[in-house]
């Protein structure tokens, strides 16, 4: 810290040579990624300021290459570029500046210049104004703590933004920054409070009511978010944004059709939109309609050649062929420099998926890993995270709280929770169990870990205080999941609850709901990690961009269900994936028994089951049962070392 703090004097002071030579110097013995982040940085500026652009644009690109979402980086190659005259090279590299890091006031007021020549970017520029005039008259450290938020550093943008509003506690920009930046720490509760306080203050403010829409969505309160986007429509009836969220919503509530209707007007109106194109596909895919889903999404990167997710949609329908002409498409937009982040994420999972259907297998791994290492790198997670909350289960929720709580609780038998990790079978059973008349199927529902943020609040009081909270709370906390989920459900007697991280909170679920169900899914465990390091999630699953990651984060799960079945004998129903593969009759049926339902043939005929279903295997489970997914991480054995290595640990 000390050098780094050396060579911003030397920046500061104007001895640029004596900057260079100290940054050059401390890259070579550096081993943190975030320093060497920040080195290479200071480095890019003092080659410009020294007059040395080619080796700027060297130093920055490094950091581009291993920091793709650097905002400040893209911005100091806004100003590279700029100062040799190309235009063009200057333009992308603000505006994936601001892509990055929308509070660069600087790279904005760049673009106003640069795209003011250019009668086809008139639009453009009026949204840079826009925006350089909405960043202008925020206060000075509201903007510096927004600043910090995108470009990660959220300790230190909240510690800003409360010391703010201490002075002006009720000031709208301060608290939507504050509530913001909880969304992305994922304090969602909290973040929920501060809007709707917000809203309160100041009703007619649009981004406020936007992003509160937004988190009700992030949270599966659909029916929420649809309400509070038919209360903006009120007031200006045709506003794109709101118009799409309000289908998003719907799409959550289960209601396609009437989605597809606001999608497809919108694109009537529009047909140039690329990312209403795959949102279109996703609805589609929902509903089971392949055909349309298929056609949306070619639709949406025939709009943007190299709209990644486009690529990656068609990708996860897991039955997608794609062709040689696609996949060399898809080869050289990934390739591209100027490609954003986003997008060459998506492009590199996609040929992964793409090349080992093809059984390039070498190829596939090396596309795989790129996109798994972007994402990574993006996401900075750390294995010890989910180690620390095993330990701490393990040491709060021991048999004695049980013991003392035999009588808490909301005694609803309703909900059938599957747990486990991704890509280990969760969807099938799920499938299995809502082709039953008395079982509906809903999604991964957010309630449980809305409620396990609620509990935990600022002090990370959660499990510890599981013993201590009053226990009439149980009740209200069952009583009010059984609540919130009512609008999932379709009159059926019980419902399922796929969310696979509640596994971590299976003592939380027995004391609020002690009748409740729970299943196990569990698959092969090289088969299983693999499937989750080729798959790109929406969110969520942050342990499955590493082999590392995913192998210590099994070992934990393994560890944390052996827990649950020792403190809760008998709560518990492990299906294995394979089981069910080899004797598909057999464990319908002892899936059943344990959830004390008659048997229906229709449970065994899940494929022929009409409902929507928004996991990735949605195009799996619904066809018969298949092998062909059992051994395909043999394919890749070879470069499954560092998995297999952390999975022999719990052996």
């Amino acid at each position: 810290m000390k050098t780094k703090q050396a060579i911003m004097d030397a920046v500061s002071q104007g001895q640029f040579e004596q900057a260079i030579r100290l940054a050059n110097d401390a890259i070579i013995g550096c081993a943190s990624d975030s320093l060497m982040g920040e080195l290479l940085y200071l480095l890019s500026v003092a080659y410009r300021l020294n007059k040395q652009p080619d080796e700027a644009i060297v130093a920055a690109h490094k950091l581009v290459q291993f920091m793709p979402n650097h905002g400040r980086i893209q911005q100091e190659l806004g100003h590279i570029y700029l100062g040799q005259n190309n235009h063009a090279k200057a333009a992308s590299a603000y505006y994936q500046a601001t892509k990055c890091n929308p509070a660069l006031i600087a790279s904005w007021r760049a673009l106003v210049g640069l795209y003011a020549n250019k009668k086809e970017a008139l639009q453009a520029q009026n949204l840079a104004q826009a925006q350089v005039d909405y960043l202008a008259q925020l206060p000075r450290e509201i903007l510096g703590a927004r600043d910090l938020m995108y470009e990660g550093q959220l300790p230190t943008a909240h510690k800003v933004c409360r010391q703010y509003l201490q002075k002006d506690k009720h000031h709208c920009e301060a608290m939507l920054l504050l509530a913001e930046i909880g969304i992305k720490q994922q304090v969602y509760p909290e973040s929920e409070f501060i809007l709707e306080s917000c809203i309160e203050l100041y009703p007619t403010h649009q981004a406020v009511a936007f992003e509160y829409m937004k988190l009700l969505a992030k949270m599966g309160k659909f029916n929420k978010a649809n309400d509070c986007a038919d209360n903006l429509l009120k007031r200006a009836p045709h506003q794109p944004q709101v118009i799409t969220a309000k289908a998003s919503a719907l799409v959550g509530l289960g209601q396609i059709d009437e989605a597809v209707v606001l999608y497809q007007g919108l694109l009537k109106q529009d047909p140039q939109q690329a990312g209403l194109q795959l949102l279109l596909g996703h609805a589609f895919k929902a509903a089971g309609n392949l055909a349309a889903a298929t056609a949306a999404y070619q639709s949406a990167y025939e709009i943007k050649p190299d709209f990644g997710d486009a690529y990656w949609s068609l990708a996860n329908t897991k039955t997608y062929t794609f062709s040689a002409t696609q996949i060399k498409q898809m080869q050289v937009h990934a390739n591209q420099g100027s490609i954003a982040p986003e997008d060459k994420i998506h492009l590199e999972f996609s040929l992964g998926k793409a090349l080992e259907d093809g059984e390039d297998y070498a190829q596939a791994f090396t596309h795989y890993a790129k996109g798994n290492q972007l994402k990574q790198s993006q996401l900075n997670y750390q294995p010890e995270f989910i180690e620390r909350q095993v330990s701490a289960q393990i040491e709060h929720c021991d048999t004695a709280l049980f013991e003392q709580s035999k009588t808490l609780g909301a005694k609803h038998p309703d909900p059938i929770f599957i747990v486990g990790l991704p890509r280990a079978g969760s969807t099938l059973l799920e499938q299995i169990l809502a082709s039953h008349s008395q079982v509906d199927g809903t999604m991964e529902l957010h309630n449980v870990l809305a409620l396990v943020s609620r509990l935990r609040g600022q002090d990370n009081q959660y499990p510890a205080n599981l013993g201590q909270i009053k226990a009439s709370y149980f009740e209200r906390f069952g009583q009010q999941y059984i609540d919130d989920t009512q609008v999932y459900r379709a009159g059926a007697p019980l419902f399922i609850d796929k969310m696979p991280n509640n596994f971590l909170h299976l003592g939380l679920i027995k004391l609020m709901l002690p009748n409740a169900k729970i299943i196990d899914a569990r698959r092969e465990p090289m088969a299983c990690c693999f499937g989750g390091f080729k798959q790109l999630f929406g969110q969520g699953q942050d342990f499955s961009y590493s082999l590392e990651g995913l192998g210590r984060y099994y070992v934990a799960y393994e560890k944390m269900m052996t827990h649950w079945d020792q403190v809760l004998p008998g709560f518990v129903l492990k299906i294995q994936h394979e089981d069910v593969i080899n004797d598909l009759d057999g464990q319908v049926r002892r899936l059943l028994d344990f959830c004390e339902l008659p048997f229906e043939q229709n449970c065994v005929d899940f494929h022929k089951t009409s409902r929507h279903i928004k996991t990735p295997s949605s195009e799996q489970v619904r066809q018969p049962i298949y092998r062909s997914g059992m051994e395909q991480w043999k394919n890749f054995e070879s470069q499954l070392t560092p998995l297999k290595q952390h999975l022999e640990k719990r052996l």
